[in-house]
């Protein structure tokens, strides 16, 4: 049985400021902003070439069982891209603040940098150099072709 993630959502403080926070700064597509059901307002958005979205809903939480989390308290979420300098450049120029590149190492995947959205959901960005040549859609499709069933 294959899962995929797909969808994450994310606590904000505010839809409307959040949903044009990650459309205009950072890019992402807006999938979804409409009601439901009654009551309840979804946002998704999805980062360009991504097979995950957020969503962002002032009830969507309460269809949850446990604890509703405070906005702003999600850390480490993680986009992926193959040219940091690139996306650093672009991310600027819409206006992000976004911290310099730090290199870890000289290996592939050890480039991050940083940024947090207006509530304080702190985002980390991945160079992966690979993803130019092997986009993950690709490498998932040849892993899933090479299942023995």
């Amino acid at each position: 049985m294959d899962m995929t993630l797909e969808v994450i959502p994310l606590p904000v403080s505010d839809i409307d400021r959040a949903r044009d926070f990650y459309r205009d700064k950072v890019g992402f597509h807006v999938d979804i902003d409409a009601e439901v059901m009654p009551g309840m307002r979804i946002v998704q958005l999805t980062p360009p070439g991504s097979g995950c979205s957020i969503a962002l809903g002032d009830t969507l939480w309460e269809l949850a069982k446990g604890p509703r989390p405070a906005a702003g308290s999600y850390q480490g979420l993680q986009l992926c891209v193959a040219d940091i300098e690139a996306a650093r450049a672009e991310l600027t120029g819409r206006g992000l603040e976004v911290s310099e590149p730090v290199r870890y190492s000289p290996d592939d995947g050890a480039t991050f940098m940083y940024f947090t959205d207006p509530d304080g959901n702190g985002w980390s960005i991945q160079e992966y150099r690979r993803r130019a040549t092997e986009p993950l859609h690709e490498v998932l499709a040849h892993l899933r072709g090479g299942r023995q069933g």
